[in-house]
């Protein structure tokens, strides 16, 4: 396969040309290094080497402006701005970025395309002024605001423009303007001067008119990579700019055009590949590259067009192994590097003035991976002991005193993280550098295991310094939140650059990064509409209408250099593989390409597309189940000694992995910060403050007055409680607070029970408050003693009745206290959980205190109060309306049987633990 530029090379050398004064002037600097490559294969003499530039390089040097990055010229254009607006109109730098970015767009495109500027702003400015209130009046101020930014967009081109030449330096477009109106006298002084443009497609107006005045002066040569297929078809829009050119230029109708060719309708292996998802097209294509580096045994001449860059990354982690020269002419960007997101986390948090911290936000920045080491002082982990300070106290805010005491002393990572960010700009910076410096000096201790993340600081000291000087040379940012802003920006456009071979082995690129290059083979991804062509986008202030009427570039033009460079990719290619995502997408919809339907429309190739479907492995669903060994069987008989709790065995109905997990692998619930006030808190404040009212009148009949003497108390106890069990948690605030209110309701309303009962002529004699009872269940078919263990909330004799008390703070209903079948109590978790706990309360206190019967156990719901105790009663069939209360020894025999037989099923080494769905 010959290239295109070899083509170029060979047919200047033919025509006598000296190559020592040419100059290539050619889309890109890449392809300049492929030119230079070729030139050696084509001269076979000893010469001095020819210029090779960029479009861009030949024009800065034409027009003698230097070009800016982005945010430069966003900072510049503020300072302009500052000068010719008042103070008290003045937006914030952080508010002009947000428009500014559209306007400097919009400056570029109109300079580039040498539209007259006074013109198109002035008639901008009158159709805002026709379309909304010209007519209106009065006119409000926001009005009046909204119009005059259109009237003073002429005034800023001016005073901006005029701000930048008399600096030297340029936008784009200002550049491209600029070099025009000097092409004569750069002409006049290069008279002996040979150029030669290659491989150009679209060009602008500036670039149409330079390029055109060379070759009426015959200096210069111009070489087209085009088909004859596109040439000839005049709806085929990868032409579009070449048949513009073509017919247009004066040059042309005397000179001829160079080069239609007719490489696109050999053969060529073209595949259509539909893959779900990105991953999935990531992975094939690393299976293509397999199966062409076994047919090959080399990937030389093959390229990885990636659609869409983003893909980058996991098509370097699906690459076959074995591949001995890759070069990657993108960059990885800075902002998907780890580094990234602790600069990211330490603005989040300090982008808003305030000296308390949110916990989860600490926490993400002392758990960085880049951050954990500098806290590892003298085998002492600050990190891990922040971490469980902040939820053993349960901190949801924090200030840097309570975090400096959480350490035991000041620590400098603390004060360097967390203080003096918003004392000044200058400030925030200074700390981002030191930050850096001290993580640079932990690195260092073995640099050849931290090579790439030195790398990683290296990228990012640089970043921080350029922002270091920006806001030096311009101090336009206030605060943190701008600055935050800035780094934004500066970021989104910066690169890690891989090292490669940009000359052998595989290429990966991007489409644009294509221009000029032909490859034998040539894998393109994400070839699907809005992404291969990039659809409609319109990111102005300029009406379509408006671009149309001043011939700038639209949707359908921008649509056009991407159908040209995707066809020019195929024109000399032997083998094709193009892959696009079948998956549809929120933002892409994930419909094919119409470049995919055009190809196979034209009829010109035979295309083999295929629907790959993923060979997913069947994963079978299965339970998971845990053998018991003898291991097991003896971790489970000191559970059982120590003693079993009513809840354990509950536990245990409901899920046995989950009573294996906690009471054998005595694996816990993590303990997390409460931000609101959690359930069981609020059940455990409830139960401790009765606990304290109670506990006093233990063996007293209850009076209304001993009520009347606790209500007094009850603010006070439940906010002792609150502060025992939510430790530094707030609760004068928001959902808390309310909480806090439903937990003094919840007594309040309790003691206005018992008040009632009272007056209504009823005893109650206070038995037990948070009775210990631990009782040995004899079952002979063990051989060791099984223990049941648990605490009853409450037992009294209400009107010469014993009734034992379980305190919900949770809404139970009479039927979940209500049994049918004594064989179901220990088999159907959700219905009778609730009567299993109540019934084992009740024999454990008549095991051990041989309570005299008859005996009542029940539940008191605090979200259920108006139905009082809910007692536990025995139907003879779930229609039955009769219902016994009352608990009899036979009730508590067959209770045992089934609580035995509980226990031996657990106990049981032949019955494994196996998991319920919950």
């Amino acid at each position: 396969m010959t290239t295109f530029i070899f083509d170029v090379l060979k047919d200047l050398k033919n025509n006598h040309t000296n190559f020592s004064r040419i100059t290539f002037i050619l889309p890109s600097k890449r392809a300049g290094i492929f030119l230079k490559h070729q030139l050696a294969s084509v001269i076979n003499e000893t010469i001095f080497s020819p210029s090779v530039i960029s479009i861009e390089e030949f024009i800065e040097a034409l027009s003698q402006l230097k070009s800016m990055s982005n945010t430069e010229l966003l900072f510049e254009f503020y300072s302009s701005y500052s000068q010719i607006v008042n103070e008290k109109d003045k937006d914030t730098f952080e508010s002009f970025s947000k428009w500014a970015q559209i306007l400097l767009q919009d400056f570029n495109e109109i300079d580039r395309y040498l539209i007259p500027q006074e013109h198109i702003f002035n008639y901008l400015s009158a159709i805002e002024d026709l379309k909304h209130w010209s007519l209106e009046e009065p006119k409000t101020d926001f009005v009046k605001k909204y119009l005059a930014f259109w009237n003073k967009l002429y005034n800023y081109y001016e005073h901006f423009t005029k701000h930048l030449k008399d600096k030297h330096i340029g936008y784009q477009g200002l550049i491209y303007r600029e070099a025009t109106k000097k092409i004569d006298s750069y002409i006049k002084n290069n008279a002996d001067k040979q150029h030669v443009f290659l491989g150009f497609n679209a060009l602008n107006t500036s670039e149409e008119t330079i390029i055109q005045k060379l070759l009426e002066n015959n200096l210069a040569n111009i070489y087209w990579d085009i088909d004859a297929v596109f040439m000839e078809n005049k709806n085929h829009d990868a032409a579009l700019f070449t048949r513009q050119h073509k017919n247009n230029w004066e040059f042309f109708k005397k000179n001829p055009f160079k080069w239609i060719t007719e490489h696109y309708s050999e053969a060529k292996n073209i595949a259509i590949y539909g893959v779900p998802k990105n991953i999935g097209q990531a992975k094939y294509i690393g299976s293509l590259l397999s199966k062409l580096q076994k047919e090959k045994q080399t990937l030389q001449n093959t390229a990885v067009v990636l659609g869409d860059e983003n893909l980058l990354i996991p098509v370097l982690n699906s690459l076959p192994e074995g591949i001995k020269a890759l070069n990657v002419t993108m960059g990885f960007p800075l902002k998907s590097i780890p580094l990234a997101s602790l600069f990211d986390a330490l603005f989040h948090l300090h982008k808003n003035a305030t000296n308390r911290f949110y916990y989860k936000d600490v926490i993400r920045i002392i758990s960085h991976q880049f951050v954990r080491p500098l806290l590892h002082i003298n085998h002492v982990d600050y990190a891990s002991k922040l971490n469980n300070a902040i939820e053993g106290d349960n901190l949801v805010y924090l200030n840097i005193e309570e975090l400096n005491l959480l350490v035991d002393k000041p620590n400098d990572i603390i004060e360097l993280l967390f203080s003096n960010w918003n004392q000044s700009v200058e400030e925030a910076l200074n700390n981002c550098l030191k930050l850096i410096t001290q993580i640079k000096k932990v690195l260092d201790k073995d640099k050849t295991e931290h090579i790439l993340s030195l790398e990683y600081l290296f990228r990012f000291n640089e970043l921080f310094n350029e922002l270091v000087l920006l806001n030096s040379r311009h101090e336009h940012i206030k605060d943190v939140s701008t600055l935050y802003s800035v780094y934004k920006e500066l970021l989104s456009s910066e690169t890690l650059d891989f090292q490669g071979e940009p000359l052998q082995g595989l290429q990966i690129m991007g489409m644009l990064e294509s221009r000029v290059l032909d490859f034998e083979t040539v894998i393109i991804s994400s070839v699907n509409e809005g992404i291969l062509p990039s659809g409609k986008s319109q990111n102005s202030f300029i009406p379509f209408d408006v671009k149309i009427e001043n011939s700038l570039p639209a949707y359908k033009e921008k649509d056009a250099v991407y159908t040209y460079h995707f066809y020019r990719l195929l024109q000399r290619a032997k083998q094709v593989f193009i892959v696009y995502n079948t998956e549809a997408d929120v933002l892409t919809g994930g419909e094919k390409s119409r470049f995919i339907t055009q190809l196979e429309l034209e009829g010109i190739h035979k295309i083999n597309h295929q629907i790959i479907t993923p060979q997913v492995p069947v994963i079978e669903n299965r339970d998971n189940i845990v053998r018991k060994t003898p291991e097991l069987i003896k971790a489970l008989k000191e559970v059982a000694q120590n003693g079993l709790s009513p809840s354990s065995l509950t536990n245990y109905i409901r899920n046995p992995i989950d009573f294996y997990y906690q009471k054998i692998l005595k694996i816990r619930e993590y303990n997390e910060v409460e931000e609101t006030v959690a359930a069981n808190t609020l059940g455990t404040v409830v139960h401790n403050t009765l606990e304290d009212f109670y506990k006093p009148l233990i063996g007293e009949f209850l009076t209304v007055n001993h009520i009347e003497q606790l209500r007094p108390n009850i603010e006070g106890r439940v906010t002792y409680h609150f502060q025992k069990e939510y430790k530094k948690g707030d609760i004068t605030r928001g959902k808390n607070l309310i909480v806090f209110e439903i937990a003094k309701r919840y007594v309040t309303n309790f003691l206005d029970l018992e008040i009632k009962a009272l007056k209504e002529g009823n005893t109650i004699k206070i038995k037990a408050i948070e009775a210990d009872n631990k009782v040995q269940v004899n079952i002979p078919e063990l051989d060791f003693p099984v223990v049941l263990r648990g605490k009853v909330d409450r037992v009294d004799e209400y009107n010469g009745v014993i009734r034992i008390i379980d305190y919900k703070t949770g809404n139970v209903q009479q039927n979940q206290v209500e049994i049918v079948d004594w064989g179901a109590i220990t088999t159907d978790y959700k219905k009778y959980s609730k009567s299993f706990q109540i019934l084992s309360y009740a024999y454990m206190m008549q095991a051990s205190n041989s309570l005299n019967f008859p005996i009542e156990a029940g539940i008191i719901s605090f979200k259920n109060l108006s139905s009082g105790f809910l007692k536990f009663s025995k139907k003879e069939s779930a229609f039955s309306r009769s219902k016994n209360t009352l608990i009899a020894p036979d009730t508590l025999l067959a209770f045992e049987s089934e609580l035995k037989k509980l226990i031996l099923e657990i106990c049981d080494p032949n019955i494994d633990f196996i998991e319920k769905d919950v």
